[in-house]
């Protein structure tokens, strides 16, 4: 079975991470909430998280480590030491990355960039451009890069197109639960509400 952590920080976006781990944990796969330095996380809209775990080496064990956004939250992934050098561990070892709306920054920061295709907030991109000169910014909900093992996305209204991204990179069938949480009715019908 494919695992996946999602690693939480002061000031993330709950409803970015959270998405991730509904979705996952619907489709069965495993799905641990990290804290950055603590279980206990309080989110950029004063919703208190509990984590499975905090931030360890077992990092590099995961399919998959997805970082939620929020402009504080992101700042604290980009600026945490020891998460930086788990993620450069993982990127050298060809592990999957992801990161949605300001935490592709982070990505940035950390080297994994570099040369990928991906996305971010509107407005970061100048931001992750300093740090990854040579990646590849895309205005799209979300990108997915299989040569640099890389998925971003926007922002919390792209939660749900992030969480079915990384599951499907992963090689989950996402098809059944995408019509039981309604989720291919509104991919086909938001033009419409428009």
């Amino acid at each position: 079975m494919a695992s996946v952590a999602v690693v939480f920080a002061d000031g993330c976006e709950e409803v970015e991470g959270l998405s991730v781990i509904d979705v996952l944990r619907r489709l069965g796969v495993q799905a641990d909430m990290v804290g950055l330095t603590s279980k206990d996380v309080m989110g950029d809209h004063q919703i208190k998280l509990t984590c499975d775990k905090v931030v360890d080496e077992s990092l590099l064990d995961y399919d998959l480590v997805a970082l939620p956004g929020g402009m504080t939250g992101s700042a604290n992934l980009r600026d945490n030491q020891k998460l930086r050098d788990l993620m450069v561990k993982r990127h050298a070892a060809g592990k999957w990355d992801a990161a949605m709306c300001a935490a592709p920054r982070a990505l940035a920061r950390y080297g994994v960039l570099d040369g990928a295709d991906y996305t971010i907030f509107p407005g970061l991109d100048s931001e992750t451009k300093k740090d990854a000169p040579t990646g590849n910014f895309k205005e799209t909900i979300t990108v997915t890069d299989l040569d640099h093992k890389v998925l971003t996305s926007r922002g919390p209204a792209t939660a749900w197109a992030f969480a079915y991204a990384i599951a499907e990179t992963l090689g989950v069938d996402t098809k059944d639960m995408k019509h039981a949480m309604l989720y291919d009715y509104l991919a086909d019908n938001i033009q419409d509400s428009l």
